[in-house]
């Protein structure tokens, strides 16, 4: 189903010009603006990426994590404003679209694989190599 015209050119004025690629099964921080009267503070949140929803401004992902014996869900808006960052700590590999399944799930039950990327520069360097003429 298409979205209108009109609403994407509306939606394309809040949206957040840079947002990092992180899908379902990546670990990820997630910056917040916290406003306590006149002062203004960061806020991390890190876990686990269970699940992404929704296109265009309102798209949405939860995250869920386990601290000091209780485990917490919470949906962030991905163009939010109050959000000062997201930050990509590991890429995981999974199979589902939504790991629901998890929840609850402490230790090695709730471990995944990784997929390690290997970082730009390193992949810059490889793709530059020389090669004499004539050999």
């Amino acid at each position: 189903m298409s979205r209108l015209p009109v609403i994407e050119e509306l939606e394309a004025h809040y949206k957040k010009k840079e947002t990092p690629a992180f899908g379902v099964g990546d670990t990820v921080r997630v910056n917040t603006r916290i406003i306590e009267g006149d002062k203004e503070r960061i806020q991390a949140f890190m876990g686990l990426v269970i699940a992404k929803k929704g296109a265009g401004l309102s798209e949405t992902f939860t995250i869920y994590r386990t601290a000091y014996g209780s485990s917490m869900d919470k949906v962030f808006l991905l163009h939010s404003p109050k959000i000062a960052g997201i930050e990509i700590v590991r890429s995981g590999k999974v199979r589902r679209a939504k790991l629901y399944h998890l929840q609850g799930k402490t230790g090695k039950a709730i471990k995944l694989k990784e997929i390690f990327v290997a970082p730009k520069s390193q992949v810059e360097e490889s793709v530059e190599i020389e090669t004499e003429p004539g050999s």
